[in-house]
């Protein structure tokens, strides 16, 4: 009998093969100090480009009161055990009623994290007999959340309408067929890594041809997009064609734990039957009191999604100018799509944080194809213009150099931290 443990260490997987050259840089790297547009990597201030914080709220004083108001007056144990059993407050359901409200459902249900919540979500909807299409460039919780899944599932070509008709007459036919069952439709209100909002409201209009439920994952749209700030359906003018609404805290209020939102009777549904919440410790109260402020000022701060789109158009508007391809964001999220091989990315990401002191995220093989490179810029209200003009002048010059081959390399720099 073979040792579990000897393939794994015979295959570390298609990123860890690189960790002894890249722990601590490019992956897993650390920033320090206080979270802002300007933070410390390796001892050198550098304008940050990676972090959610899309309103500031990370740092925002009436925030760190609430945090520490909230903790001294509770501690972090407070409630102990889960929400059904002896984990509930008062303030965790004027959290679900404030949130239910401000997203114009009935009900809502808190979640400890985004992640687990939305693999949790698609197990308690779906049985055997049921059907899942998807858009097929759906965030990995969701694609973690189908592999749970017993029944048949069928995917659609990202945001391609006439591709989700086709799956959605295959679908219909197999619950025909079977006799049982009925359809979840899943997808983003944002796309996180392109940027693009999903097609929301050409789904919604098929639902008078097909009979489905849409689930939409709106991490990425909650608080940045529509009118009030409720997200991509309140952006499309469909908010209420979306049959169950997620999404998560830890991008525009900064903070940990997620949501879902509905009908009060499926909203109830799930609270009661979803696995990963009845058995797991209830939110911390200093998490829920922090909330609660941070829901206040998506509320009553429109001024704080202004800032951030006024950074993130000056951003958008300043690299496609100079000629960048940022794809079809239609977010804040804003990509910058090159060619070049991993080696040369990482020589390129090198350059930019140690000689221009810009730290972004980059996506390269085997997320993506060979041969491309993605970057991946996070606009926040905290970001000033001498950051972004910074920015742009920093990636004018990084663009120039890998045109000309002056990142070609066989190797991935060895930029490890040592112990």
């Amino acid at each position: 009998m073979a040792d579990i443990f000897e393939r794994l260490l015979k295959n570390y997987g298609p990123i860890g093969q690189h960790r002894e050259r890249a722990h601590g840089y490019f992956a897993f790297p650390k920033l320090e100090g206080a979270i802002g547009s300007v933070m410390k990597f390796r001892g050198n201030d550098v304008i940050v480009w990676s972090l959610n914080n899309y309103l500031g709220l990370a740092n925002h004083p009436e925030i760190r009161k609430a945090d520490a108001d909230g903790a001294a007056q509770y501690g972090l144990a407070l409630p102990m055990g889960a929400r059904m059993m002896s984990g509930n407050s008062n303030l965790h359901e004027q959290l679900e009623a404030e949130l239910a409200a401000f997203v114009s459902k009935e009900d809502a249900v808190l979640l400890n994290f985004g992640y687990q919540g939305m693999v949790s979500i698609i197990d308690v909807l779906c049985s055997r007999h049921d059907v899942i299409v998807y858009d097929a460039e759906s965030h990995a919780c969701i694609i973690d959340g189908l592999r749970l899944h017993p029944g048949h599932r069928f995917v659609f070509k990202h945001n391609n309408i006439e591709d989700f008709e086709k799956q959605m007459e295959r679908a219909t036919a197999l619950v025909e067929k079977q006799k049982s069952g009925g359809i979840l439709v899943i997808t983003e209100g944002v796309f996180g890594m392109a940027g693009d909002q999903g097609k929301l409201k050409e789904i919604t209009a098929l639902k008078q041809k097909y009979s489905f439920r849409l689930l939409v994952d709106d991490a990425h749209g909650f608080g940045t997009l529509g009118k009030t700030g409720a997200g991509a359906g309140e952006e499309q003018g469909v908010q209420d064609l979306i049959d169950i609404y997620f999404s998560t805290f830890a991008k525009s209020m900064a903070s940990i734990g997620a949501f879902v939102a509905g009908d009060r009777k499926i909203i109830d549904y799930i609270r009661y039957n979803i696995r990963s919440q009845i058995f797991a410790k209830s939110l911390p109260m200093p998490l829920v009191v922090g909330n609660l402020k941070r829901l206040e000022l998506l509320r009553t701060r429109p001024e704080l999604k202004e800032k951030l789109w006024d950074v993130a158009l000056k951003l958008q508007n300043g690299l496609k100018e100079r000629g960048f391809d940022i794809g079809t964001t239609d977010s804040v999220v804003t990509p910058i799509y090159m060619k070049g091989g991993v080696e040369e990315a990482t020589a390129m990401v090198m350059d930019l944080r140690e000689n221009y002191r810009i730290f972004c995220s980059i996506v390269v093989y085997p997320v993506i194809p060979k041969g491309h490179i993605i970057y991946r810029l996070i606009p926040t209200a905290s970001h000033t213009d001498a950051d972004i003009e910074a920015t742009l002048e920093a990636f004018s010059a990084v663009k120039e150099k890998l045109d000309i081959g002056a990142y070609k390399t066989n190797a991935i720099p060895d930029m490890a931290e040592r112990s």
